[in-house]
């Protein structure tokens, strides 16, 4: 299940790119991983981020894990429904779960993440 429009980030973030726009979200993979998620912690809108670097947590009932981005720019919007409805990431990382959105200021960053077949061969060679 994975969708071959993203595109994929080793900490498991997915990328979806319209226009000069991405959002980001974390993949069924980093989800089934974690768990029954709790708690999402978000950045604020406005705030300059650049790719690698730390923008949030995802709490679950097992652990806590960070959200990082792939892409830079400034986010522009945040999925506020998660604060209530975090379960929304578990039940459709790809659709409702959705976390970011970017306007991206280094669109060729979204060239240096898997595509959805890479990202497959890269969760393959993580289970060994």
């Amino acid at each position: 299940m994975i969708p071959s429009n993203l595109r994929y980030h080793k900490e498991h973030e997915w990328v979806r790119v319209e226009g000069a726009q991405a959002t980001i979200g974390i993949s069924h993979f980093a989800q089934d991983a974690l768990g029954d998620i709790v708690f999402i912690d978000l950045p604020k809108v406005g705030a300059n981020i650049t790719a690698g670097q730390q923008i949030g947590e995802v709490e679950s009932t097992k652990t806590t894990s960070t959200i990082y981005t792939p892409v830079s720019g400034a986010i522009t919007k945040i999925n506020a429904d998660l604060k209530d409805h975090p379960e929304a990431v578990n039940s459709d990382p790809y659709g409702k779960g959705w976390m970011v959105v970017v306007d991206l200021s280094t669109p060729a960053e979204v060239d240096q993440l898997m595509t959805a077949a890479q990202y497959q061969d890269f969760l393959s060679q993580q289970k060994h």
